[in-house]
C-alpha cells in the first residue's frame, strides 16, 4: 500500500520516528540503523515503508534503504520472528554482517544480538538460507558461470558473496556483475561483499 514516504522528521525516539507529509504525521517503527541514518541526513528524509496488518491492527515500518526493507521482510517471514525481533536484529548487526552470517550459517555471531537466542538464530539461518538457495537454483550453474566460466560456479566465495547481495534485495544479475568485479581485486568474502555494495552507491 505504501512503498515510500518522504517527509519532515517532527519527532523521533528509540525505535520510532514520525514523518510529516502534507499535514499528515506517519508513525514508523525503525531500527537503530535507520534512526541514525535519518538523523545524519537532516530533517527531510525518504523512508521505504512496509505496512504490517494483523488482528491487533496495522503498523507501519520505515527503512533508510531498500536493502534494509528487503531484509526486514525476509526476517519476519521466519516462524517466530515478528517485526519487533526483526528490528532488534537490524539494530544489533549491520546488513553486510547479517547477510554473511546467514549464508555462512554463523548462528553463534547472530545469537549475540540482544534478544536473539541460539534456537532463533539457527531457525533464521535455516529458513532464509532455503529462500536464498531457491533464488540461486533459479539461475543454475550457468548463471554463476557469467562470472567467468565453469570454474566460477565452483568458487564458493563468489557464490556466497552473490547470495549475500541477493539476500539484501539486489537482483541476481546485478549481484553477479558486482561480485565479478570485486572478486578480481580480492579473494576474501567480506572484502568482496563490501566492494560490491559500494559499487551500487556510485
Amino acid at each position: 500500500m505504501y512503498y515510500l514516504i518522504t517527509g519532515k522528521v517532527i519527532h523521533y525516539e528509540e525505535g520510532k520516528i514520525i514523518l510529516e507529509n502534507n499535514g499528515i504525521g506517519y508513525e514508523l517503527g525503525v531500527s537503530a540503523n535507520t534512526l541514525s541514518a535519518f538523523a545524519k541526513r537532516g530533517e527531510v528524509v525518504t523512508a521505504y515503508t512496509y505496512l504490517k496488518v494483523s488482528d491487533d491492527g496495522m503498523s507501519l515500518y520505515g527503512f533508510c534503504s531498500k536493502e534494509e526493507k528487503a531484509m526486514f521482510i525476509n526476517l519476519i517471514s521466519v516462524s517466530g520472528v515478528g517485526p519487533k525481533i526483526a528490528l532488534q536484529i537490524l539494530s544489533g548487526i549491520d546488513l553486510q554482517r547479517l547477510a554473511i552470517c546467514i549464508v555462512n550459517g554463523d548462528s553463534k555471531t547472530l545469537a549475540k544480538v540482544k534478544g536473539i537466542g541460539k534456537k532463533t538464530a539457527e531457525r533464521i539461518i535455516l529458513e532464509l538460507k532455503e529462500k536464498i538457495a531457491d533464488v540461486q537454483s533459479d539461475g543454475g550453474d550457468d548463471f554463476f558461470g557469467l562470472v567467468g566460466g565453469s570454474e566460477a560456479s565452483k568458487d564458493e566465495v563468489v557464490n556466497d558473496a552473490v547470495l549475500a547481495l541477493v539476500s539484501l534485495g539486489i537482483s541476481k544479475t546485478e549481484a553477479v556483475k558486482a561480485v565479478a568485479a570485486a572478486r578480481a581485486k580480492s579473494d576474501k568474502l567480506e572484502i568482496i561483499i563490501t566492494t560490491a555494495l559500494r559499487s551500487f552507491d556510485r
